[in-house]
């Protein structure tokens, strides 16, 4: 860990020497150029938003928020990013062991497919997964035999959602848990540590924070997927409608600030992420300064 608290430490000081060299006309070119960005392209349609939807009333939008339909897809966002997210927090914990701790063929293979689902669009995963499970694909006369429903019910939505937040936690470890090596591992081994005990004591508390920001990454993306699920959803009101989804039939309806009433519902769920994201990194930045004056 004092490794990586060097090279956190160094880089900042060789970022801080460049600012430092650069004539202060490119400095505030290259800012005024950022936020001049971010307020076109982040917080005017943000605004916009929150104007559409208060546009016919405060009475208009509650009634848009408080409305079945609309619980019943808050709902269904919400089951299925609890249960997407644990599930995907111990498969990218397990997959960035395995990967950053042993030696085995086809390790690159299996690092590849886990950024499958950042390459593949949403929507062929929706139609894979119809292909897969749907009345006509491969599995579909055995589930309808079973009476199982998968496609156009909540399974499907929980399967679509957790294929597309695979790669989010597992790619935010497996770095860190490769900087680490097994150095400290061994160590614990060596003193008589058992595997839980390791990784509870020894590999968790160095990962933290990479997991923390893996699993807002994961719950951010689980809450606002649309491409897949709207695939797999059928669009049944009341039943298989997440937040996203009743958005696009609102507006298609031309119920227009009940459409952004939800999706400034949506936005609001974002940025709570958001803040949680911020006073992680913040907890992060004085883990490290810690640690740093630990160190000296």
């Amino acid at each position: 860990m004092a490794g990586v608290v060097r090279y956190h430490s160094s880089s900042r000081v060789e970022t801080r020497e460049k600012h430092i060299n650069e004539a202060p006309l490119v400095r505030w070119v290259l800012i005024a150029v950022s936020m001049l960005f971010i307020a076109l392209m982040i917080m005017m349609p943000l605004v916009v938003v929150m104007v559409e939807a208060m546009k016919k009333g405060v009475s208009v939008y509650f009634a848009a928020i408080v409305h079945e339909d609309a619980l019943a897809a808050l709902r269904l966002t919400l089951i299925t990013a609890l249960i997407v997210v644990p599930l995907n927090t111990v498969f990218g914990v397990l997959v960035a062991w395995a990967i950053s701790k042993f030696k085995f063929r086809g390790k690159q293979v299996l690092m590849t497919l886990i950024d499958l689902p950042f390459a593949v669009s949403p929507v062929i995963a929706g139609l894979v997964f119809v292909l897969m499970f749907g009345a006509q694909g491969y599995l579909g006369p055995w589930l309808s035999d079973n009476d199982i429903k998968i496609i156009f019910a909540v399974p499907g939505i929980i399967i679509a959602t957790l294929f597309i937040t695979v790669p989010f936690v597992a790619r935010e470890i497996i770095p860190l848990m490769q900087q680490q090596g097994i150095t400290e591992e061994e160590a614990a081994v060596s003193l008589g540590a058992k595997g839980f005990q390791v990784f509870w004591h020894v590999t968790l508390p160095n990962i933290k924070w990479g997991l923390l920001y893996g699993i807002i990454l994961c719950n951010a993306r689980a809450m606002g997927e649309f491409g897949a699920v709207s695939v797999v959803s059928g669009h049944i009101r009341g039943r298989t409608n997440t937040l996203p989804l009743h958005v696009e039939i609102l507006y298609n309806e031309y119920q227009f600030s009940a459409a952004f009433a939800i999706a400034s519902l949506l936005m609001l769920l974002a940025i709570v992420t958001l803040i949680v994201k911020a006073i992680v990194e913040w907890k992060e930045q004085l883990s490290l300064k810690r640690e740093e004056l630990y160190e000296t």
